[in-house]
């Protein structure tokens, strides 16, 4: 079974347990023959899909009802992929999903890490810290760079600890955000986990 989870600079490839990655502006998708399952946020891409019927959207196979129209189909398929779950995907941004009993509570979008320093940076150039993950979380700081990461770090913290559910991290930065959701899983192939959920479920093969 050949996988893609397609992003505005790649297509992720998972085939069998080998996964790699191939660039979107040079990657010739039509070069594939074989039949591939995959879900995309990035609009050219498919709009040339589209033509290629050997690729299959899987979004054309998941029930939307319980979500919003504007979700994105990573974190659809991150939901579907989890019963009882906080999902934290850190990425440019950082979406927090919540599924309780296999059903989608809602979720929220928080600045990625590399966003968030460099807001710090444009409200003054005394605040470019980079971020301390090793910071205490119960102890108040006493300096700036512990300051400016708590005030990141202990409001996600506090918010997604107060589901009361496991925390499952994956994205860019999931091993930084380990140091402090210390309980946390880590699963680098949710997306695809979500996708091959999906196919089982639409008897696609």
């Amino acid at each position: 079974m050949l996988l893609c989870d397609i992003g505005n600079t790649s297509y992720h490839f998972l085939d069998g347990e080998k996964d790699y990655k191939k660039d979107v502006k040079s990657f010739d998708a039509s070069c594939m023959k074989e039949t591939i399952y995959y879900i995309s946020v990035n609009s050219e891409v498919n709009a040339t899909l589209k033509t290629l019927p050997n690729w299959i959207n899987l979004s054309a196979f998941i029930d939307k009802e319980q979500y919003y129209e504007t979700m994105g189909i990573d974190r659809v398929v991150a939901v579907e992929a989890l019963s009882n779950s906080v999902i934290v995907d850190a990425g440019s941004a950082i979406t927090v999903d919540i599924v309780r009993e296999g059903l989608f509570e809602g979720g929220f979008i928080y600045p990625g890490v590399d966003a968030m320093q460099k807001t710090y940076l444009n409200i003054s150039p005394a605040l470019h810290y980079s971020f301390n993950f090793d910071l205490d979380l119960d102890i108040m700081p006493k300096n700036s760079q512990d300051a400016i990461s708590y005030g990141f770090l202990k409001t996600l913290y506090s918010e997604v600890m107060s589901h009361k559910l496991s925390v499952v991290l994956t994205g860019g930065n999931a091993n930084e955000l380990h140091k402090i959701f210390k309980d946390a899983i880590i699963d680098e192939r949710l997306i695809f986990n979500g996708m091959k959920k999906i196919i089982k479920k639409a008897k696609l093969c």
